[in-house]
C-alpha cells in the first residue's frame, strides 16, 4: 500500500502510554501496516519534544532518539489540532483516565477510529456512554487490552480453547509493581484512576472473562492497591485466582506471571525470566518460542488492519470494555463487604 493511501494516525496524550503507542505504530510501518504518524497533541508543551525518553512497567518499545519526526508530524497543544485534521483517521487516546471518554467521544463525533487506552473510565456507567456510541458509530472503537494480543497470553488462550493438554484445572494469574513512578499524582488518587484494582488488576480481570466467560461469583480480598480475587464459573475450571498490585516498596521490580495447570501439562509465564514461558509435560520442562513482540505492537497492528480490510469485527469490543469494569465494581464490593458476590448477567 502506498503512503498516500495508508491511515494517518493522532497520538494525544504523550505520557509513557502516548510514546508506546506512537512508537508502535512506527514499528507497525516499518513492518509493512498501512499506517503512518501525522499529528500528535499534549496540552503540556513539553511532552511535545520528541526526543523524550520513555519511562513504564516493561520499557515500551525502548528508548529513542527521535520519537517522531517534527518535519513530518505536526504537534498541538490541544486534541482539536488532532481532529480538524482530515489526514487523521486513527485516533489513540493515551490521557489520564478520567479524560478517556469525552476525548473518545469528541474523536467518535469527528469521524474518526478510536483506540483507547485502558482502563477506558474507573466506572461502568461512564463506560457504558462510549459503548452506546461506539456501537452506532460508522468508525472502530477498540479499548486497549493489550493483554489479549501479548505473546505467551494469547498462546494460553489457544491451549484453552483447542485443550491442547486437556481440561484447564486451575488458572493463577499474578501482576505486582511498586507504585508507579511516573505520573504519581494521578494515580495515587484512586478517584481518578481507580487504583491498582482498576489500572493494574483489569488485564487479568479482562483475560478472565476472555477465557472463561463471565463468573457466576466473585470472592475479594484487600484493598484497590492490592487485591485477589477468586472467580467461580457455572461451567469451567474450579480454581481461577488473581492477585495484582503496586504497594510493593519502590525498587521492586514490576512482574506478570501466570500458571495454568492442565490435565496433561502446566504452563508458566514470568516475564522477569527468560525465556518467560516454560511448559512442563511428560516429565520435561521446555521453553516455548514466543514471538519477540509486545501485545502493544499487536494490538495496534490489528486495530490498523481491521481498518484497512474494512472489517468490524474486533478481538476485543467495548462491550468487553463495559463488562470487565462492571466485574471490578463487584470485585470492590466484595473487598468492602468481605462477601462472595454474584455477578450478575446482564
Amino acid at each position: 500500500m502506498t503512503a498516500a493511501s495508508s491511515i494517518g494516525v493522532g497520538v494525544v496524550g504523550l505520557g509513557f502510554m502516548g510514546r508506546t503507542h506512537v512508537a508502535a505504530y512506527e514499528s507497525a510501518r516499518k513492518a509493512g501496516y498501512a499506517c503512518k504518524l501525522v499529528a500528535v497533541a499534549d496540552q503540556d508543551a513539553r511532552r511535545l519534544d520528541h526526543t523524550q525518553p520513555f519511562r513504564g512497567n516493561l520499557g515500551g518499545a525502548g528508548a529513542m532518539e527521535n520519537l517522531f519526526d517534527p518535519a513530518h508530524v505536526r504537534a498541538h497543544t490541544e486534541m482539536d489540532g488532532v481532529l480538524n485534521d482530515p489526514a487523521v483517521q486513527l485516533v489513540s487516546i493515551c490521557t489520564p483516565t478520567d479524560s478517556h471518554v469525552e476525548l473518545a467521544l469528541r474523536a467518535l463525533d469527528a469521524g474518526k477510529h478510536v483506540l483507547i487506552e485502558k482502563p477506558v473510565a474507573v466506572r461502568s456507567a461512564d463506560v457504558a456512554k462510549l459503548a452506546a456510541a461506539a456501537a452506532g458509530a460508522k468508525t472502530l472503537c477498540m479499548p486497549a487490552m493489550c493483554m489479549r494480543f501479548w505473546p505467551g497470553w494469547s498462546w494460553l488462550k489457544q491451549a484453552i480453547v483447542e485443550k491442547t493438554y486437556g481440561e484447564l484445572r486451575s488458572a493463577v494469574f499474578e501482576r505486582l509493581a511498586s507504585p508507579p513512578g511516573w505520573a504519581s499524582e494521578f494515580y495515587r488518587d484512586a478517584e481518578r484512576s481507580g487504583g491498582a484494582l482498576v489500572d493494574l488488576h483489569i488485564h487479568d480481570a479482562d483475560f478472565v472473562r476472555w477465557c472463561f466467560g463471565d463468573p457466576v461469583s466473585i470472592a475479594s480480598t484487600g484493598t484497590r492497591d492490592h487485591v485477589t480475587t477468586l472467580y467461580r464459573f457455572a461451567s469451567g475450571p474450579p480454581h481461577v485466582v488473581a492477585e495484582g498490585g503496586w504497594d510493593h516498596t519502590p525498587g521492586f521490580p514490576f512482574k506478570m506471571r501466570y500458571v495454568a495447570a492442565f490435565e496433561h501439562a502446566t504452563a508458566e509465564f514470568d516475564s522477569g525470566r527468560e525465556p518467560p514461558l516454560l511448559l512442563a509435560t511428560n516429565g520435561e520442562l521446555n521453553p516455548i518460542p514466543l514471538e519477540s513482540i509486545t501485545g502493544w505492537d499487536l494490538e495496534i497492528r490489528h486495530m490498523v488492519l481491521a481498518i484497512s480490510e474494512g472489517r468490524r469485527e474486533l478481538t476485543v469490543s467495548m462491550q468487553d470494555a463495559l463488562r470487565v469494569t462492571e466485574l471490578l465494581e463487584v470485585e470492590h464490593e466484595s473487598q468492602r463487604r468481605g462477601e462472595v458476590i454474584p455477578f450478575r448477567k446482564r
